[in-house]
C-alpha cells in the first residue's frame, strides 16, 4: 500500500522560479487558491482547512532578509493546511556563523519536510535546492520573487482580469518582482509594458524567454506610454533592503511615480498593485494607494492563499 508520506517524498518539487511549475501547474495553483479561499470565508484565520492535507508536516522558514508578509503568510498557510513551521534566521542559527549552504540543506532535509529560503543571492537558493532532499521554495532572492507573483495573478483574476492578452504596466525598478512577472507573462500569455529609467531595465534573459513564449514585453522609458490603455498598473519600492545608492536612485525613479495622471491613462476599470511595503509619496501617490482602484491589501492577503497552493504543488499534491 502506498502511503501519503511516500507519495509526498516521490513527488517533491522545488519552486525556485515559476518555470519550475509551468503554465498548467500555475493555473492549477490559482484555481486551488480560489477554491480554498472561498471555502473558508469568514473562518478564524488559525482554523485549519477541512482536509488538513499537510498534517504532520513541518516547513522550515529560513530568513537571511527580514520579512513581514512572507513570514506571516507562510506560517498561516501551513497552519491552515494542518502543518507547522520552524523559523530560522542568520542571527540565531549557524547560518550567520559560516556553516556551508550544502550542509545546512542536508541537515534541514533530515529534520523538516520542506524549506522556504528568503535570501539576498539567488545562487544560495539554487545551491540549497541542489543539496536538499525536500522541497525548496524561493521566498525572495535578488533575482526573483515567484511567490509574490502567484498572489498577484490570483488578485488580478479575482478582480475580473482574464490573464491571456492582459495588458500589464510596470513602473520603476527592473527588479526581482518584475523578473518573475515577466516570467509569468510568458507562461500565461499576457503582455507587459515596463517603464524604467535607463540603466534599470530588467534582466535580458527573462525578457527574451517570455518573448520566445509569445508574450509582448515592451521596455520603455516613457511612463505615460506604459500606462496608456493598461488593465493593471504595478510598481514596487524604489530602494530595496541593503541598497546604498538611495539618493541617486530616487532621483532617477521620480518620473515613474504612479499617480492620478497615470491611472487616468489606463482603462477605466484598471487596478493598481504593489507588493508592499510601500513608500507612499515615492513610487506611488497617496491618492492612488488609498484610491478605489487600489487592491494592494487584497493582494497582501492573497499571499496566504498563494503560499498554500505553492506548498501543495511542492509536495506533489496539486497537479
Amino acid at each position: 500500500m502506498t502511503s501519503q508520506a511516500s507519495m509526498l517524498e516521490a513527488n517533491q518539487r522545488h519552486f525556485i522560479e515559476l518555470a519550475n511549475a509551468g503554465a498548467d501547474a500555475l493555473a492549477a495553483m490559482i484555481a486551488d487558491a480560489i477554491d480554498r479561499k472561498q471555502e473558508r470565508a469568514n473562518w478564524p484565520k488559525g482554523r485549519g482547512d477541512a482536509d488538513a492535507p499537510l498534517a504532520g508536516r513541518v516547513l522550515a522558514l529560513v530568513f537571511e532578509k527580514s520579512s513581514t508578509r512572507t513570514r506571516v503568510s507562510f506560517d498561516i498557510a501551513m497552519r491552515q493546511l494542518g502543518g507547522t513551521v520552524l523559523v530560522l534566521d542568520a542571527g540565531s542559527s549557524q547560518l550567520g556563523r559560516g556553516e556551508s549552504i550544502a550542509d545546512t540543506a542536508r541537515v534541514l532535509s533530515r529534520m523538516v519536510d520542506a524549506i522556504m529560503l528568503r535570501t539576498d543571492d539567488h545562487a544560495k537558493i539554487e545551491e540549497t535546492a541542489r543539496h536538499a532532499s525536500v522541497p525548496v521554495i524561493n521566498g525572495l532572492t535578488d533575482r526573483s520573487h515567484p511567490c509574490q507573483i502567484v498572489a498577484d495573478l490570483l488578485t488580478m483574476i479575482e478582480h475580473g482580469k482574464a490573464l491571456p492578452g492582459l495588458e500589464v504596466a510596470w513602473f520603476g525598478d527592473g527588479n526581482n518582482v518584475l523578473h518573475s512577472l515577466i516570467e509569468a507573462a510568458g507562461l500565461m500569455k499576457f503582455n507587459i509594458r515596463a517603464a524604467t529609467p535607463s540603466g534599470f531595465e530588467p534582466a535580458h534573459d527573462y525578457v527574451e524567454q517570455a518573448r520566445a513564449s509569445g508574450a509582448a514585453i515592451t521596455l520603455l522609458q516613457d511612463a505615460e506610454a506604459a500606462a496608456r490603455g493598461a488593465d493593471v498598473l504595478i510598481t514596487d519600492t524604489w530602494i530595496s533592503m541593503g541598497q546604498t545608492d538611495a539618493a541617486d536612485k530616487r532621483g532617477a525613479m521620480a518620473p515613474y511615480r504612479v499617480d492620478e495622471r497615470l491611472m487616468d491613462l489606463a482603462k477605466k476599470d484598471a487596478i493598481f498593485l504593489h507588493c508592499l511595503p510601500a513608500h507612499v509619496g515615492d513610487e506611488v501617490a497617496e491618492a492612488v494607494f488609498e484610491g478605489p482602484q487600489s487592491v494592494v491589501f487584497d493582494e497582501a492577503e492573497n499571499r496566504i492563499h498563494a503560499q498554500k497552493s505553492i506548498l501543495l504543488w511542492a509536495f506533489g499534491l496539486l497537479r
